[in-house]
């Protein structure tokens, strides 16, 4: 199966149902498909089979296209992040070599100074029709529109590098059968109630991951309402204008949507299934999520670029478990999902049993085939089958995973080890914390200090001993913070979470 046949398949069932919502117009599945295969045709007159097609635009009804069309074209679609530096994204242009690049108005100097400085950019196509550059439509239009040469499924399709919130960010190749079957997973995984005309809500940046969740709404024929960019205003708007039934958020952005003020007054009532992800979420913020969206039924998915989406689900059985007593299953990762297999081992490889923190794998189809020239880090990512996922997580007696913290993240201290999740956790209910994030640095004593950077809630700065003494009623004296930064705000990629590289950067 092909990522295109996710939209085919749906416009042989439902041709004239509406596919597609964004800036005041609507695309039914039957013209989103004849689309695709226009600008399939339209890439092969351009660009040969294998070549990498970067798209730096915001979201949009082109991006979508190209979601489906690039990869049924033999070629790799190549995702940019519009928040990075011109430099950031000229690197990234350097290493996966596209012959096109897709973009707009907002981001076509960065476009031409890539275009200028990496040598394989060869075509400039606008979706906005910018004079100098190809316009979107002339490579659709008047194209065939049925399907060309069909390439095989286990050729690239998507080329996503990771966020590098730890280190510099790699290129995880995922083929049509990888990013198929994280859909299929996601899909079946949490089945759809009946519904008159679900309709699903995505406001996360479709050069995310976490745009797959387009495809999982279209393998059920269901309408996606696409936001150009995430904001709590722009959320509540299309909430009651379309009747939004589904919807999945990053903890930032939910949190955002708790503090707006219009939420008081929207009638969110449609709203019947909220999935979040990305990042670790606060369980204070959980919480009264769960209060404000009592309609809803939440779920929490653990997945990765390299796992084409999520891999563990914690279900609205367990939240509603949570809610009945049992308190700690807010912060559950969940079991693994349909089509994926999980462990935790140490660090030999050993199969750890319940309640013992190890690394967590993962297998299934729906693991990434490759970094992107990077075969050294590839194999190191592989055992026996099984990627390594770099986190370090339990299994509990019942089955349910729960995510300690990143390898990378763990802070060694006085020969102890602190897990900077849990002190976030903590800090997450002190009432004067927005946002916090926790890391080491280097220490003469104790090798490593616990460092805790906090966003304020409104003017209320917490101070350092205020911090100490919350702390010390809830943690181990070792894990209590030893230094504490008070930004304006945490640096973050595009989906919410948070750069701890850029942090640990500006507390040396």
């Amino acid at each position: 199966m092909l990522i295109s046949d996710v939209v085919g398949l749906a416009a042989g069932r439902e041709p004239e149902a509406p596919a597609l919502v964004f800036g005041g117009a609507t695309w039914t599945f039957g013209q989103v498909h004849a689309e695709v295969c226009q600008l399939a045709h339209g890439l092969r007159e351009i660009a040969r089979a294998g070549d990498r097609i970067a798209v730096l635009t915001e979201n949009s009804h082109e991006y979508v296209l190209s979601y489906y069309a690039v990869p049924l074209a033999g070629m790799v679609l190549l995702p940019l992040n519009y928040r990075l530096t011109p430099r950031e994204i000229a690197d990234l242009l350097t290493d996966a070599a596209p012959t096109v690049l897709i973009t707009e108005a907002k981001y076509l100097d960065t476009a031409r100074h890539a275009a200028d400085t990496v040598p394989s950019v060869r075509t400039v196509i606008t979706i906005d029709d910018v004079a100098g550059t190809t316009p979107f439509r002339e490579v659709v239009e008047g194209r065939p529109e049925t399907e060309p040469e069909r390439p095989d499924e286990n050729a690239a399709g998507w080329l996503i590098y990771t966020s590098g919130t730890t280190g510099r960010a790699k290129g995880a190749v995922l083929t049509h059968r990888n990013v198929v079957a994280g859909a299929l997973n996601a899909a079946l995984s949490w089945p759809r109630a009946v519904e008159d005309r679900p309709v699903s809500l995505i406001p996360w940046p479709l050069c995310h991951i976490a745009g797959y969740n387009v495809l999982v709404a279209h393998l059920a024929a269901e309408t996606v309402v696409l936001l150009r960019r995430y904001s709590a205003e722009r959320f509540l708007e299309a909430v009651q204008h379309h009747g939004v039934t589904t919807t999945t958020v990053a903890p930032t952005m939910l949190a955002m949507l708790l503090r707006h003020p219009a939420l008081d007054s929207c009638d969110t009532s449609s709203i019947t299934r909220i999935g979040y992800g990305s990042a670790p979420m606060p369980v204070e913020t959980l919480r009264e999520a769960m209060t404000r969206f009592p309609n809803a039924g939440f779920r929490a998915g653990f997945g990765m670029t390299e796992l084409a989406g999520n891999a563990l689900a914690h279900g609205p059985d367990g939240h509603r478990e949570a809610a009945a007593g049992r308190p700690e299953l807010l912060a559950s990762a969940g079991k693994p999902m349909l089509l994926s297999s999980a462990r935790i081992v140490d660090d030999g490889g050993a199969e750890l049993g319940p309640d013992q923190v190890g690394e967590l794998e993962i297998r299934g189809d729906q693991v990434f085939s490759e970094y992107w020239k990077r075969p050294e880090a590839t194999a190191e990512a592989f055992r026996e089958g099984w990627f390594r996922t770099g986190d370090l997580a339990r299994r509990d007696a019942e089955g349910r995973f729960a995510i300690v913290d990143r390898r990378k993240d763990m802070i060694l201290t006085g020969g102890e080890n602190v897990y900077s999740r849990e002190v976030e956790d903590v800090l997450h209910q002190h009432p004067a914390v927005a946002a916090a994030a926790v890391v080491g640095t280097p220490d003469e004593l104790w090798g490593e200090r616990v460092v805790a950077v906090v966003e304020p809630v409104g003017d209320r700065h917490p101070t350092e001993d205020e911090i100490r003494e919350f702390c010390a009623d809830r943690l181990a004296g070792y894990k209590c913070p030893r230094q504490l930064l008070v930004v304006d705000e945490l640096p973050r990629n595009t989906a919410g979470k948070v750069l701890k590289r850029e942090i640990r950067e500006r507390v040396r």
